[in-house]
């Protein structure tokens, strides 16, 4: 210990947005968010601690007309042993985090001399964002005190995020510094001695696409939960203007409410969540449905994908005709969230996350803390949440059957309601709230200090490429399910080879029906998810959809034209609703009848109408936008992310796989394929016609190819 009396001296690092101890502007920019919230509460709870010296918060000074004189004054002190320091760091004005790096040695020289300015040198140094763990890297080595960080976000999961969103690589340099990001934050693996993190999830798909990527050295310790704010009913939740809101949507409000809260994104699976209740009779009777889904004022101004999202969600509650049994309110402030889980909980209801994919789950633990039993999906945080509080179901977030059955369970027996929201507020305590998360922090920090466990560090070696440097794409139905030994060898291969090739599918289906044959078939989720025959794209970690994809494909597409040039031929019957998309018509063709799959093509370009025509197994056409396949999809994706196209295995059996497999990809046609349709590509040179079906020709071809022996 550095301090006199053996108690710990501590030094947390939070370079950008506006930090005080009061009154805190989350929200106001994206620099002030979670990350300040969270530096403040865990500064505080040091505070209050017996084992703490002091805890000391580095930030930066801010002198700017536009924000609080508050964040200009040098030290703010919240109790007797925590203060936040303000460092000087270059321009003294308000400025976006990224335009900081060139700044961040200034800060860490300033911080320097303050810190040896100080009776005693800390014991461990916190930093927090990729900005801070530059500062306190150098601080860590020129005064040999060890380092512990916290991410926050990732730079490599923003990039993917950013391309995905049709930013084009050069912009995104020059607007984030992502480069920079990126390398400050492979230096922190490196040298820190500890990575906190939130999740397991968080560890193994994002910090796993790192060089310095060192599981040995993470730990998961979940921030704790404002229990200030969420608690239990107290009898005046429905004097309040949200429970009006909320009720002038019902038939009959006093009715229990199962609440569901999220932004509007296709990952949180709401239309899914409203198709069950709408197939559940009894669910309606018991219960309404409240849905919070962000605010909005008007829908067509909204950005895409929410704007689908709240269409989609519109739509299916107009199918099932459950006005006056679901609501939808259209506006909530921030302050009112703790009053509808408190609503929810005081009319006996249920709290549901149905997300197809959820790294942490913090709205499950608000709702527990607030005496509101949850359903949740299996994906990711919810599983250690229900664990460590007993206080709700898991479920597949893509059966419907099971969602309403978890849902009956709670809302049937109100004894185990009862124990299950009992549970929940007790589990809060014990496993996520602010005193919780710091008893953990002190209990893995002290052997750090105290150098009685010495971590095992790998050898630092750096990849060259932001990516990999090839990809395995496949087919999901004709390739991969039809044997279920030579499976189980393919997903060995590929996750044995995680490290060093993308792996994608390419598939017809649709998003959710892929995610469940998946899970059937035990299918690693891929880093790439090419769905409904190439007009979606989904990227992995967390299921990123590529809008720019979305905007690319619009281009010249005219749905309904499309449909009403075509609804009067003969042979063609439209597919259930399930199959139809916006960027996909699919119709059950009739060979026998129907015209042919070139006269069709005439037909449109007769009507100006540009789109791609599919044919698959004799039986199936689909219609998609001139610019959208599998083949195009997927070299969206390499060009994305910088993948040579000649360095892709696409596997393929059908007609809809065939222009993945030409050009200057490696691909293979396993031998339960479709003959007729693919009989064009025997002559192709660089097409291996594999004499195994299903999994078992993906794996002679990567043979045949040594396609993996000489993997980066």
């Amino acid at each position: 210990m550095n301090s006199e009396n053996g108690k710990l001296y501590i030094v947390l690092v939070s370079v950008h947005g506006l930090v005080r101890g009061h009154d805190l502007e989350l929200g106001r920019d994206a620099d002030t968010g979670g990350q300040i919230k969270y530096v403040i509460e865990l500064l505080r709870e040091l505070g209050q601690r017996p084992e703490v010296e002091q805890a000391v918060l580095l930030t930066r000074r801010v002198n700017d007309p536009g924000v609080s004189d508050d964040y200009d004054e040098p030290v703010e002190t919240l109790s007797d042993k925590a203060r936040i320091v303000r460092i000087n760091c270059g321009e003294e004005g308000y400025l976006p985090k990224e335009t900081l790096w060139d700044s961040l040695d200034n800060f860490a020289d300033n911080a320097l001399e303050y810190l040896n300015t100080q009776k005693s040198l800390p014991d461990i140094i916190h930093s927090h964002y990729a900005d801070a763990g530059y500062v306190s890297i150098r601080l860590a080595h020129q005064l040999n005190i060890p380092l512990v960080h916290t991410g926050h976000s990732l730079g490599r999961s923003k990039r993917k995020q950013l391309l995905a969103g049709g930013m084009k690589q050069d912009e995104i340099e020059q607007r984030y510094n992502i480069s920079r990001r990126i390398d400050a934050e492979e230096e922190i693996l490196g040298v820190a001695e500890c990575v906190i993190t939130s999740t397991r999830q968080e560890i193994v798909e994002q910090y796993g696409m790192y060089n310095f990527y060192q599981p040995n050295t993470m730990r998961v310790i979940p921030p704790g939960t404002d229990l200030q704010q969420f608690y239990p009913p107290r009898g005046d939740e429905r004097q309040t203007t949200i429970y009006r809101d909320i009720c002038r949507f019902l038939q009959e409000p006093q009715k229990p409410i199962i609440l569901a809260l999220s932004r509007p994104d296709h990952r949180k699976n709401i239309t899914t969540l409203v198709e069950a209740y709408g197939e559940a009779a009894q669910l309606q009777r018991m219960a309404n449905l409240v849905i919070i889904a962000g605010n909005r004022d008007e829908i067509r101004e909204m950005e895409s994908g929410a704007q689908d999202v709240l269409t989609e969600i519109f739509l299916t509650i107009d199918s099932y005709d459950l006005y006056g049994k679901v609501a939808y309110p259209k506006h909530h402030r921030a302050g009112e969230v703790p009053i509808i889980y408190r609503l929810a909980a005081a009319s006996g209801g249920v709290f549901i996350n149905p997300a197809l994919t959820e790294p942490f789950g913090l709205t499950l633990i608000e709702a527990a803390a607030c005496g509101l039993p949850i359903v949740a999906t299996e994906d990711g945080g919810p599983k250690d949440i229900i664990e460590n509080c007993q206080n709700g179901y898991l479920v597949d977030p893509l059966d419907k059957q099971q969602m309403a059955d978890a849902l009956l369970k709670v809302l049937q027996d109100k004894t185990n309601r009862k124990r299950l929201a009992d549970n929940g507020i007790k589990g809060v305590r014990v496993h996520y709230s602010w005193r919780a998360h710091v008893d953990k922090y002190l209990k893995l920090i002290q052997p750090i200090v105290d150098k009685t466990e010495p971590i095992e560090r790998m050898e630092l070696r750096r990849r060259p490429m932001l990516y990999h440097d090839r990809a395995i794409f496949s087919d999901l139905d004709q390739n991969l399910l039809g044997d279920p030994e030579s499976l189980k060898e393919f997903v060995k291969v590929i996750t044995e080879n995680r490290s060093t090739a993308t792996f994608g599918i390419a598939t017809g289906r649709r998003l959710d029906s892929a995610l469940k044959v998946l899970k059937q078939y035990h299918i690693p989720l891929p880093d790439v998810l090419i769905t409904s025959l190439g007009t979606e794209i989904f990227y992995n970690p967390g299921l990123t959809y590529d809008k720019a994809w979305s905007h690319h494909i619009d281009h010249m597409w005219r749905r309904r034209a499309v449909m009403s040039e075509l609804s009067d031929l003969q042979g063609l019957k439209l597919q259930p609703k399930r199959e139809q998309s916006k960027y996909k018509i699919s119709y059950f063709y009739d060979a026998a009848i129907a015209p042919s799959v070139n006269e069709i093509i005439d037909l449109l370009h007769v009507h100006e109408l540009s789109a791609n025509v599919v044919l698959a197994f004799g039986q199936y056409l689909d219609i998609v936008p001139i610019r959208a396949s599998k083949g195009f999809a997927l070299r969206w994706v390499a060009e994305m992310w910088g993948i040579p196209v000649e360095n892709i295995l696409a596997a393929g059996g059908s007609g809809a796989d065939e222009d993945m497999m030409r050009g200057n990809t490696k691909s293979v046609v396993v031998a339960n394929r479709h003959h007729e349709e693919l009989s064009e590509l025997a002559n192709i040179e660089n097409i291996y016609f594999a004499d195994r079906p299903f999994a078992a020709g993906i794996l002679q071809a990567i043979e045949h190819y040594d396609f993996l022996g000489n993997a980066r």
